[in-house]
């Protein structure tokens, strides 16, 4: 089981193939951020195999992992998508869409025999890929006086976030990102620091 403040995913694209009673299997794992580039993806896989009884996909987005879709494209409800999603499950991947494009044989396979070709042919992409380990991150937005700017400087230095965003002025502004885990221990200390400086630190919540 992941940290909470860990997914995994994949980097690169992998390809896979299945063949079962002359029918072809064609898989994709695809690495994706939005629901547009599924959208984009898919259409360019329609496009491409334009020629195949079925192009069918599943994928799963975000860091926690919450937007899920299974399309069956024509298949028996159930013995494409599903099994293609399961696949992505059971190895705890996110931000995948994996596409499975089905040239027909002209033998039927039967609802266990769909279901099996699709889990197989997923399961050759996605281990044709490699999996990352990727942290989820949160942010905190600094905005302070230019005499502080050591004090907030020490602190990057010593707990090593990310700096997303600085700008150096009258009034100064520093946006880090550093992950979940060790965002209370960051927190604390700039909010010390608020108080050591009289509020000319401020710490800005952003909607």
């Amino acid at each position: 089981m992941l940290e909470e403040d860990i997914y995994k995913t994949i980097d690169v694209a992998g390809e896979g193939i299945y063949s079962e009673k002359r029918s072809k299997f064609l898989a994709f794992a695809i690495p994706v951020q939005t629901l547009d580039d599924v959208k984009r993806e898919v259409e360019a896989c329609q496009k491409k195999y334009y020629d195949a009884r079925h192009v069918c996909y599943a994928y799963r987005l975000g860091e926690r992992r919450e937007l899920f879709r299974a399309n069956d494209n024509g298949e028996p409800s159930g013995t494409a998508g599903k099994p293609i999603l399961g696949q992505i499950d059971s190895r705890e991947l996110t931000n995948v869409l994996v596409i499975v494009v089905r040239y027909f044989g002209g033998i039927k396979l039967g609802t266990s025999g769909l279901i099996v070709a699709y889990k197989a042919a997923a399961a050759e992409a996605l281990d044709a890929t490699e999996h990352v380990e990727k942290t989820i991150n949160g942010e905190i937005l600094l905005k302070f006086s230019y005499p502080l700017l050591n004090d907030v400087l020490r602190i990057v230095k010593e707990e090593n976030p990310r700096i997303v965003e600085q700008i150096f002025d009258n009034e100064c502004v520093v946006r880090l990102s550093i992950r979940l885990s060790r965002m209370p221990r960051l927190r604390d200390r700039y909010e010390k620091l608020v108080i050591d400086s009289r509020n000319d630190l401020r710490i800005v919540d952003e909607e």
